[in-house]
């Protein structure tokens, strides 16, 4: 599946102002700046030198630590929000109050609850609400996506994935808030309609004595009977980054660190068949292998944040949601918070609002 730039009624740009010059904000303003759809007017941060650092010392982008100071900017249409997670409700209310269309870098917010304020505001307004979860937008996980939801793999029957490295210990969050939003959000954007999680339980462990979960496994039950698991760690030597997809046609095993071959499609597995045999409360298990052939489709590399900006602009120019709006982090803080609550209980498996995964 391929994302395509959006052809908008007007050849005007949109005005964006990115809010937030830190660790992320940079990445945002670079790309809003290469695209042909945005025009940035704004970088707003409460620190205005480092700001005028990004931009350089002959852009004409306007700075400013005031937000309502952008905000009342009638040239602005949308924002793009690269602030602590803490942040995101006051900032992107404030954003959706004002009439802008609103990219908020993920997670979504701060809770659940907080999130489903956010997403609420924007339908009330008629406004794009999206998150940016950028490992959606790289060409390894579009792919991903389209095997899935075209059938090519088959039924999802198990995904495996480990997201661990020697990683900085935050001392605000745990691992599991910490990494596993891209797995969680990857999950949610490649499953095929009408296939979601509906319970997760999560097992941790604070080998340092941080405070915190250092090193954490989730597994999230789904509709269909399939089985997902999450490996995050902050105290792995080595870095690895890997995900089995296993269906009943074909397993795909991405490595997001292999630039030459990110991902693999094995026609290997199981076959079972069960043919009665006039006991009706007993059947013979026959099961067969197959080993077929290995497939490493060709990736067109892109850079994920140059996709998810162009999804951006189609989302606002048509009205379309976005293909990870509002709704989909809302999805993956929901997760989140059961995955705290699993913790905090042991491992106990903790059961999905259906109506909040719709």
């Amino acid at each position: 599946m391929s994302v395509t730039p959006p052809s908008s009624v007007s050849d005007d740009p949109i005005g964006i102002a990115v809010i937030g010059a830190g660790y992320w904000g940079p990445n945002l303003v670079r790309n809003f700046q290469a695209s042909r759809t945005f025009r940035l007017r704004w970088l707003c941060d409460l620190d205005v030198d480092r700001a005028r650092r990004v931009l350089g010392d002959y852009s004409t982008v306007q700075v400013s630590a005031d937000l309502d100071e952008v905000l009342a900017d009638p040239e602005v249409r949308a924002v793009a929000i690269a602030t602590p997670a803490g942040t995101h409700l006051p900032v992107a209310m404030a954003a959706l109050r004002a009439g802008k269309h609103v990219l908020v870098e993920k997670p979504l917010a701060a809770t659940y609850e907080e999130g489903r304020l956010l997403v609420e505001e924007a339908d009330r307004r008629g406004l794009t609400l999206m998150c940016d979860h950028t490992y959606c937008y790289t060409p390894a996980v579009l792919r991903i996506r389209e095997l899935l939801h075209s059938g090519e793999l088959g039924d999802l029957h198990f995904l495996d994935s480990v997201r661990i490295n020697l990683g900085l210990v935050q001392r605000d969050i745990d691992v599991v808030w910490d990494l596993a939003p891209h797995d969680l959000s990857i999950l949610d954007f490649v499953l095929p309609p009408g296939v979601n999680p509906v319970a997760v339980a999560a097992h941790g462990a604070d080998g340092i004595g941080a405070g915190r979960a250092c090193v954490a496994y989730l597994t999230l039950q789904l509709n269909t009977g399939a089985i997902a698991h999450i490996h995050v760690n902050w105290l792995s030597p080595v870095k690895i980054r890997t995900a089995i997809f296993g269906g009943s046609k074909r397993t795909l095993v991405w490595d997001d660190l292999n630039p030459s071959q990110r991902l693999a499609i094995y026609d290997r597995g199981v076959d079972v068949s069960s043919p009665e045999l006039g006991d009706e409360q007993r059947h013979d298990i026959l099961v067969s292998y197959r080993s077929g052939d290995m497939v490493a489709p060709a990736l067109v590399e892109r850079e994920a944040l140059r996709t998810m900006v162009d999804e951006y602009a189609r989302a606002i120019t048509t009205g379309a949601p976005a293909l990870t709006d509002g709704r989909s982090g809302l999805r993956v803080l929901e997760i989140l918070q059961a995955a705290s609550l699993s913790l905090a209980e042991g491992g106990t498996m903790i059961k999905l609002d259906e109506g909040h995964m719709a």
